[in-house]
């Protein structure tokens, strides 16, 4: 639904489920706008359309989700041989720079550190053709509006601007009126499918005492044909204590949680996705738009803050048209939420 208006270089905002592929929805047209060599070459384009300056930059709230968009851009890129890089926080600067210096086409990054890079002239955003607002809402829940608002400001008035979500609060539609030109506003779903959740993602829940929790998870993991689990846990300290809880009870387990470092955050997540680990213990950084093949199961060790963070989290699994499992166990002072 995306494509054909994306691609004519209308303004779009785009609301699907998760698990539905909004990163090629927005990410083929970005490759397609996009002048490299290859143009040139195949006398698409003129020499001088060519630019070292980005062409396209895609705005996403995690860093997480920042390298999985760059790599899944890299891959729908290669044969047209488009550069891509991701830019955040937590790794060091010189690599970053270094690339941008070389040239690149696509730059997918974090707030923080774009506006880092601008403010240093490091990064030219001049020659923008096309922005991209990649988990709208969540931008707004952790607060990045102001800074997605300059980075705004540096770019030419004159762009294609995309926005995506899962959920639309009135913010994020504000937002999308400020700083788009009659945008298309494309709602993907089956006329079958009422509710807000993937309909192929059975939902239990469980009343537990906190002290019973570690026993019940244990059992849920060894349930008949438990492919990739996930856990998420509303702090950083159950996180910690859970993964660890596990591993002592002899299962491959994980964590992804804001007290890591970046490095071991990415190995966490790495020894996931190749199947080393089986169990990643996460906190909500990882609920939004991380895609593993092959996750059956995702257990809410504790209740969600609200119910988009609760959509979020049971949507990494059921993707793609598969089908998954989603328990939450409620604990007593839970029940009122």
């Amino acid at each position: 639904m995306t494509l054909p208006v994306a691609l004519s270089g209308t303004d779009v905002i785009g609301q699907a489920k998760t698990g539905t592929g909004k990163t090629l929805g927005f990410g083929l047209p970005l490759l397609e706008r996009v002048t490299v060599a290859a143009d040139v070459e195949a006398g698409r384009a003129k020499p001088e359309q060519l630019t070292t300056a980005p062409q396209a930059l895609v705005v996403v709230p995690t860093r997480e989700l920042c390298q999985q968009v760059t790599n899944d851009l890299l891959t729908a890129g290669k044969v047209r041989d488009v550069r891509v890089l991701a830019i955040y926080g937590g790794r060091a600067y010189e690599p970053q720079v270094e690339a941008l210096n070389k040239g690149v086409d696509v730059i997918v990054g974090t707030p923080g550190r774009l506006l880092d890079l601008a403010g240093q002239r490091k990064l030219d955003l001049g020659h923008v053709k096309a922005l991209v607002l990649d988990e709208a809402d969540e931008m707004l829940d952790l607060g990045f509006l102001p800074d997605v608002e300059r980075i705004v400001t540096m770019l030419p008035a004159k762009r294609q601007t995309m926005l995506f979500s899962a959920t639309m609060p009135g913010a994020v539609i504000g937002l999308a009126r400020r700083y788009m030109t009659q945008p298309t506003h494309i709602r993907a779903t089956s006329p079958d499918d009422e509710g807000a959740t993937v309909a192929n993602i059975a939902q239990h829940v469980f009343r537990a005492h906190s002290m019973d929790k570690p026993e019940l998870v244990s059992r849920i993991l060894q349930a008949e044909g438990r492919g990739l689990a996930m856990i998420f846990c509303r702090t950083k300290r159950t996180a910690a204590d859970i993964a660890e809880q596990l591993q002592r009870r002899g299962f491959a387990s994980g964590a992804v949680h804001g007290d890591l470092g970046q490095g071991a955050r990415e190995q966490a997540l790495r020894a996931f996705r190749n199947g080393k680990v089986d169990v990643l213990v996460c906190t909500d950084v990882a609920a939004r738009g991380i895609d593993v093949e092959g996750v059956t199961h995702v257990i809410n060790y504790q209740t969600p803050e609200d119910e988009k963070t609760y959509l979020h989290r049971i949507g990494r699994t059921g993707r793609a048209g598969r089908a998954g499992i989603a328990i939450t166990l409620v604990d007593w002072d839970d029940i009122p939420r």
